[in-house]
């Protein structure tokens, strides 16, 4: 535990965009599947990072609903180096006590069945853990998942298993991917790109969201402390106001 971070305060959950590898392979010379490959270290040692800090829920985004658009090469790359990722680290991972899950659209016919057969495999390998999940947030748009949401939703009261006065936040929260997984506090987008990107929308209502201009394949443990830091240094209120800076006249009044 670094003697910068109050070991209190860490985050549950926190979810990580994974940006910058294009441009860390284009400082390079290097073609942008390089920079992908680069960035595999970082993920495993923000692992074996969050694990030794004590969080219990860490969410990378892998591959967005919005990454077809790349070039078909790309896709192709993204697609086994997924696959191969898992089955070089998966065995690893389970030995620490992670659990790993996988959001998004599964059953998209443009997703490779082998790796399909990968995520659901690695899931069944991991079940048993619960020292950490780790959730790959793969083939996911948050606009889909809550688009996913509202069909079950409507579905249900068509069925007349709702009642449309009961539809809420709750019920909507029941029918996301995964709806065990607790709000990430914290969301950290690498290299200097300040937006979620359709990332975990519905979830991040009230997370912190610290941008750090380090590119993913140069993310490391001093990072994540830097980003831990700004973190602890927020005053999370959820809509309140802090009880000091309420004047007198409305601590009165209860305003």
């Amino acid at each position: 535990m670094s003697d910068q971070l109050d070991p209190d305060r860490i985050p549950r959950h926190i979810g990580i965009i994974m940006d910058g590898n294009g441009r860390w392979a284009k400082a390079r010379g290097f073609e942008r599947t390089v920079g992908h490959a680069a960035g595999e270290q970082s993920i495993f040692d923000t692992i074996d990072d969050c694990l030794e800090l004590g969080v219990e829920w860490l969410t990378v985004y892998a591959f967005s609903t919005e990454n077809w658009n790349r070039s078909a090469e790309e896709v192709d790359f993204l697609m086994a180096f997924n696959e191969s990722l898992l089955v070089r680290h998966r065995d690893s991972v389970a030995e620490k006590g992670v659990r790993l899950h996988f959001v998004g659209l599964a059953d998209d016919p443009r997703v490779p069945e082998r790796v399909t057969l990968r995520m659901a495999e690695s899931e069944r390998h991991t079940a048993a853990n619960s020292t950490m999940h780790v959730v790959f947030a793969f083939n996911y748009g948050g606009r889909a998942e809550i688009a996913a949401a509202a069909r079950a939703i409507a579905e249900a009261v068509a069925a007349g298993k709702l009642d449309p006065a009961d539809v809420g936040v709750e019920a909507i929260s029941q029918r996301l991917y995964l709806p065990e997984m607790p709000e990430p506090e914290l969301i950290i987008r690498t290299s200097g790109e300040q937006r979620l990107s359709n990332f975990l929308l519905w979830q991040s209502a009230y997370s912190e969201l610290v941008f750090t201009p380090v590119l993913w394949p140069d993310f490391d443990r001093d990072a994540l402390v830097e980003c831990l830091v700004e973190y602890q240094s927020r005053d999370r209120r959820f809509g309140g106001v802090d009880s000091a800076e309420e004047s007198p006249a409305q601590e009165a009044d209860g305003r």
